[in-house]
């Protein structure tokens, strides 16, 4: 087959080519050529007496490379630093491919965020249109990150910090449903008009580092195992197992350190350390995953107040979490999860759920068990 035809000899005989005999051989315009030379990328092998510039083949070379790095859209800054660097075509490459994916998602944000409002009944799409009205595209999770940020105490670590808020903030997925599009878009006005939420011992004097890698550690114990359907967090039962205990209304800084056993050691009263024990013996010395996970969970909290965790620590501790469930986190927690795949696990706030509804199993005893929702069984 024959090659591509580069038009007449040069008019100049001494084997170089003006711009439009250049512009031929490319297939291009002399506009296109003279926009790349004017900004450095193609070499110049002499001008005219008449200052006419004059190329050689290697510019050719050079002008059918910059062509194809612009059919992928690349900038001319970056066309420049791949011709000028032989290893920088990986990196911007890798860039650009990064660029393309988020306005993959931004469009399929976009797509989810139509497909919404179509399938709607007419009466809900004011309120919809409301809600999307607040959402950047793709969605922005800064207000939920500072929501969090305001609830952790002064002075707390930057790391731990990091962490807390890594877990609470759901990332928005790269193709959303529009099920999920409403769900962050009902996420984002409930942070944006919310106050802080409420924490961990609010108004309790304790030690919070302690508590919150405590509480990460159950976490990711109990987020192992396999469980139930996610309940709704912890919420104050009809027969509450903590009721019958008149000492369980004192508050949890009433504890002295010394008080009762340490946590996993024998129980006076039969209760869930001595279960724990048995667990682990007949598991070879190993505690099993839900229990595991539920001691850490009422460690976390007897660290964090100097206690130990005996019967009426865990009575104690059961008031406090009915005392301290907040509609407004719970209310987060559900929408947090309806933006979560299946394969991604439950929420930080799911698991908190569970394993408040594993203490109050524990403590219901076994003539109650049934009547008390249980978690791992």
């Amino acid at each position: 087959m024959a090659g591509p035809s580069w038009g007449s000899v040069n008019s100049g005989g001494d084997g170089l080519w003006s711009i439009g005999e250049l512009a031929e051989r490319a297939r291009t315009t002399v506009k296109t050529v003279r926009f790349y030379s004017d900004r450095g990328l193609l070499p110049e092998a002499g001008r005219t007496g008449g200052g006419h510039r004059r190329y050689g083949p290697p510019a050719l070379e050079r002008l059918l490379l910059i062509r194809s790095l612009r059919t992928l859209d690349l900038p001319v800054t970056d066309v420049g630093r791949v011709l000028d660097r032989d290893d920088a075509l990986e990196d911007v490459v890798a860039r650009r491919l990064g660029e393309v994916g988020r306005r993959l998602t931004a469009l399929r944000w976009h797509e989810a965020s139509l497909l919404l409002l179509q399938d709607c009944a007419p009466d809900e799409r004011a309120e919809r249109l409301r809600l999307l009205g607040g959402l950047s595209t793709p969605p922005d999770t800064t207000a939920l990150a500072r929501f969090w940020r305001r609830s952790l105490p002064v002075r707390f670590p930057a790391r731990l910090a990091a962490s807390v808020v890594e877990a609470a903030v759901p990332q928005p997925p790269d193709d959303p449903t529009p099920a999920q599009v409403l769900a962050f878009a009902r996420l984002h006005e409930l942070v944006a008009a919310a106050p802080a939420p409420a924490v961990h011992l609010a108004g309790v004097d304790h030690r919070p580092v302690p508590l919150y890698t405590g509480l990460a550690e159950a976490y990711e114990l109990a987020a192992a195992d396999p469980a139930p359907a996610d309940p709704a967090p912890f919420e104050p039962a009809s027969a509450d197992p903590t009721s019958a205990d008149p000492a369980a209304a004192g508050p949890l800084t009433g504890v002295p350190a010394t008080a009762g056993p340490a946590v996993g050691g024998p129980d006076a009263a039969g209760g869930p350390a001595t279960a724990a024990a048995a667990a682990a013996a007949s598991a070879g010395g190993r505690l099993p995953g839900p229990r595991q996970a539920l001691d850490r969970f009422v460690a976390a909290y007897a660290d964090a107040l100097g206690a130990r965790d005996t019967m009426v620590f865990r009575r104690r501790l059961a008031r406090l979490l009915v005392a301290g469930a907040d509609p407004l986190t719970g209310r987060y927690w559900q929408l947090a999860g309806e933006l979560r795949a299946l394969e991604d696990g439950p929420t930080a706030g799911a698991v908190h759920g569970r394993l408040c509804l594993a203490l109050k199993s524990d403590l219901a005893g076994p003539e109650r068990a049934p009547a008390v929702r249980t978690w791992g069984a």
